[in-house]
């Protein structure tokens, strides 16, 4: 029998989002429902209320959450009810050309649950980034269930979902920092922050933060940056090459995904270095340069999809580092809000007397 639960639903462009009552079916086969318990507010649920993923209109938001299997469909048998689960939106499919060659990080045709979740209506949802988890429960493929140690809390290990997997799986998946690697990341919100901690979690010697924000760069520290520039006062690449002794970083990350920031990544890395670009730039972004210089200093130039993460391997061995205290995930957690606060969530996003990570709703 399906249940009438409340979620955070956008109807138009620009709209304030609204809590209503959603519909969610029993699951089908292969599909699972969750019980939500914390979901992180990211800057991509303001994006899809602002249009700019698609128009595919009434989204239901939230995608960074972590909850309890509540009801499981015929054939599933990756999760069981009861089970505590970071929700993804990589469920790898194993058949197309990047499963069968070994690269499921890349999974071409990644599953989401068959069946729709809708207003009282009837009226069909889009769930945010296949997931929708801004709602007392959601409708999921099972294999956007990862099992973690329960023993974890809610608020804190479901922004592996998103944010958090997509800057640190920049650094140590895409970026493949090492040990003794001088790194500089430019642009530190809650991705930036999140690619400064990896490269201290493996051991880089040098991590410059870059920002605009004095508090932001402060914030950065507690992560495990070493240096900070703030780039309203200094020339961005001659200050990571002074910090690199002239050389420039090993590994440079463009969190922001503009294109005078990525030219700031390209040429402070040292020659044969890697850029490495996370932040996501709008379809209007052009770029131009000089080709002779992408030639001449060699390296690597990638982009990072969701930080390269294979969900199933990520999620629990970095859930295990935070219960150990080697990974300060918790330090993403600003403020814990309600289901009745997202919109003023999304405000607070632009409200720069107080750097917020994330503001993450406690169903």
């Amino acid at each position: 029998m399906s249940q009438t639960v409340r979620g955070v639903v956008s109807r138009s462009k620009g709209a304030p989002v609204e809590v209503v009552d959603i519909v969610i079916p029993d699951p089908g086969p292969g599909e699972v429902v969750v019980d939500v318990i914390a979901c992180g507010v990211c800057h991509t649920d303001l994006t899809y209320r602002e249009g700019g993923i698609n128009d595919e209109y009434p989204f239901l938001l939230g995608h960074e959450a972590a909850g309890r299997v509540s009801q499981i469909g015929e054939g599933v048998s990756n999760v069981a009810v009861g089970d505590f689960v970071v929700l993804n939106w990589r469920a790898v499919c194993g058949q197309c050309r990047a499963c069968k060659r070994g690269r499921p990080q890349y999974c071409f045709d990644t599953f989401n649950a068959t069946q729709k979740m809708t207003l009282t209506d009837g009226v069909e949802l889009t769930p945010a980034l296949g997931i929708g988890a801004f709602a007392d429960k959601t409708l999921v493929h099972q294999g956007q269930c990862t099992k973690v140690d329960e023993a974890a809390d809610p608020a804190v290990v479901g922004l592996l979902g998103c944010g958090v997997m997509a800057g640190l799986g920049a650094a140590v998946n895409t970026g493949d920092i090492g040990r003794d690697d001088t790194v500089a990341v430019i642009g530190c919100g809650g991705v930036g922050d999140a690619a400064i901690a990896g490269a201290a979690l493996v051991g880089a010697r040098t991590i410059i933060a870059v920002d605009t924000d004095d508090a932001k760069l402060e914030l950065a520290r507690e992560f495990g940056a070493t240096h900070t520039v703030n780039a309203t006062s200094s020339d961005v690449v001659a200050a990571i090459q002074d910090l690199t002794d002239g050389f420039g970083a090993d590994v440079v990350i463009d969190a922001v995904g503009r294109p005078a920031t990525w030219k700031q990544a390209f040429y402070a890395r040292d020659l044969a270095g890697t850029v490495v670009l996370v932040g996501v730039p709008t379809p209007d972004m052009t770029l131009d340069m000089p080709l002779i210089d992408f030639f001449s200093r060699g390296g690597a130039l990638k982009s990072s999809w969701y930080g390269d993460c294979l969900p199933e391997r990520d999620f629990p061995t970095l859930a295990s580092l935070y219960l150990q205290g080697r990974l300060p995930l918790d330090k993403f957690v600003t403020e814990r809000i309600s289901i009745d606060d997202v919109e003023n969530a999304f405000h607070n996003m632009h409200d720069h007397s107080k750097p917020i990570l994330r503001s993450v709703v406690i169903l």
